[in-house]
This record gives structure tokens, C-alpha cells and sequence, in this order.
């Protein structure tokens, strides 16, 4: 993976600069970001950067026991709301409101990242992305994808890892 300049980054997303201060390697990726698609946008976004949805993951936030916590899962699955609050040892969680998530986090729903939001919160990242060489995450812009490798973007979240995808 190629790392982007630092003055091309410096000016963007709280996303792109958190991986430029820590030096970690990435590619960015831009894909038209149709909001009329039908369906989920990210299997959308897969199909347009040409790579499986298992690769690609969206960011959602949830109210676990009156603690927001994000969770990192494929686009091809629904996050487990019950495995998410058994991840961080509550006893239920529900998706948070998208204008708290918003607040929270920073970012439009849709364009939420895991990477530089305006308030650090516990995050989870489903464990079928260690299985990946790399994955894709919002960069913080509802056409732009961040690639890193798994590992990395655990270590630089301080994240943990867990089954929090749906099995069906």
C-alpha cells in the first residue's frame, strides 16, 4: 500500500489525518457516492471498487447500557447487537440515535468513521477482518474509502476484537 502525501491529507478528514500522524500505510479510494442506489451503500461501494463486500466495513455506533460504542463489521452482514453488548460486557445495546451518532462522532451517518472521531469511543471490530491482507473503512466522507491492513487499524484504535456480525 502507498501512503498519500502529507500535505494532501493534512487538509482532510479527521480519518485521513489520524492514519498520516501515526505513519501507518493506506490507500485511499473514491467511489460516486449515489445516495438513490437501492439497497445498503456498501455493498454498493464494494461493487464499485471492484472488491468482495467481505472487505469492506461499515462503521455504526450503538447505546450499549448508556455507553456509545462503535462496532466495525462487513458490509455483507448486520451488526449483533447482542454479541456487541457481550463484547463490552453489557447487558444490551441498541443502535444510537443517528443524530447522536452524528454528534458524537463527528461525521454524517453514511460517511462515519472508526478513525479520528471527535469522541474517542470504545470500538469492536469484528474478528472477520483479521482474515483480510486488507480492509476498507470510510475515510470520513460518505465516496471515500480508507484501505489498511486489520492489524493496524486495531492497534491504532486501541480496539478489541470480536464476533459481532451476524452468522446467518
Amino acid at each position: 500500500m502507498a501512503k498519500h502525501s502529507k500535505t494532501h491529507e493534512a487538509t482532510g478528514t479527521p480519518a485521513l489525518q489520524a492514519v498520516v500522524r501515526a505513519g501507518i500505510a493506506h490507500t485511499l479510494h473514491e467511489h460516486a457516492a449515489d445516495m438513490h442506489a437501492r439497497g445498503e451503500l456498501g455493498p454498493e461501494s464494494a461493487r464499485q471498487m471492484g472488491v468482495s463486500p467481505d472487505r469492506v466495513f461499515k462503521t455504526l455506533i450503538a447505546d450499549c447500557s448508556g455507553r456509545l460504542v462503535v462496532g466495525v463489521v462487513p458490509v455483507s452482514h448486520h451488526l449483533d447487537l447482542k454479541a456487541l453488548a457481550r463484547a463490552v460486557g453489557a447487558k444490551k445495546a441498541q443502535m444510537a440515535d443517528p443524530a447522536v451518532a452524528e454528534r458524537s462522532s463527528g461525521y454524517v451517518v453514511g460517511g462515519i468513521s472508526p478513525l479520528g472521531q471527535r469522541t474517542r469511543l470504545l470500538t469492536v471490530v469484528d474478528d472477520s477482518a483479521l482474515t483480510q491482507e486488507t480492509m476498507y473503512v470510510s475515510a470520513g466522507k460518505r465516496s471515500l474509502k480508507l484501505e489498511i491492513a486489520p492489524a493496524d487499524l486495531v492497534g491504532l484504535l486501541d480496539a478489541r476484537v470480536a464476533t459481532i456480525r451476524t452468522l446467518d
